[in-house]
């Protein structure tokens, strides 16, 4: 018989007063329980996405007031007059024909990265080339910065070699950040030998095929006659 004052007693209230483990995902500010379908949250510091119940995913949706967070929208727009050739992608130095770019306010600029077997791969962005891709593309001035990205994709990565929309080289959608680095995981977890295999191919056609089943064409903005 343990008696009560003895160290084992103590050890025996611990164990059976201690809560019982969590079980499921859980908002990661507040800790209530979530679904598998939730929405996120951006720490514009380090970049990371935050996993949030509704409540606390509504206390950063306002874009102009000065948080550390940002929500992240649900908002899917294409472009289908996007113009954008393989020379002036080319200029933005990015390896290959696939990429997101974002505006990242901590740095005050545009970054993009690229997917491949170890995840998202960032790429300098020289500043002038972008400039000129948006002065052509009016329409991409509507990006929200830290939350939503700039989804391109050129002709080479499409099945069967098709042109984008309107047969341009590359298209672009207007998409929320974390869809890119879902698109990103699912890579990366299917990524075999050089160029990904026919796994990550099938993925990606997947992938775009849902995406565009959401956006919504974007606004015309035209550009300023010089």
């Amino acid at each position: 018989m343990i008696k009560t004052g003895s160290p084992l007693a103590g050890l025996r209230r611990v164990v059976t007063t201690r809560s019982p483990p969590i079980e499921g995902e859980r908002c990661e500010m507040c800790a209530e329980p979530i679904s598998a379908e939730h929405q996120h949250v951006v720490n514009l510091e380090s970049r990371g996405l935050m996993c949030t119940c509704r409540a606390c995913y509504l206390l950063f949706t306002a874009e102009d007031a000065e948080l550390r967070y940002r929500a992240v929208p649900d908002r899917y727009l294409s472009f289908p007059d996007f113009d954008l050739d393989g020379r002036q992608y080319d200029e933005l130095e990015i390896p290959v024909n696939l990429a997101f770019l974002f505006d990242n306010s901590v740095l005050g600029r545009v970054v993009a990265f690229y997917p491949g077997p170890a995840g998202a791969t960032e790429s300098e962005l020289p500043l002038a080339a972008w400039t000129r891709i948006v002065e052509a593309n009016p329409e991409l001035g509507m990006l929200r910065p830290n939350v939503e990205a700039l989804l391109i994709r050129g002709a080479d990565v499409q099945s069967e070699g098709r042109a984008s929309a309107h047969g341009n080289e590359f298209s672009c959608h207007l998409v929320p950040i974390d869809t890119c680095y879902e698109l990103v995981g699912r890579l990366r977890l299917l990524w075999r030998g050089f160029d990904g295999g026919s796994e990550v191919r099938a993925a990606i056609e997947e992938f775009f095929d849902a995406v565009a089943a959401q956006a919504r064409p974007a606004p015309t903005i035209r550009a300023p006659v010089r």
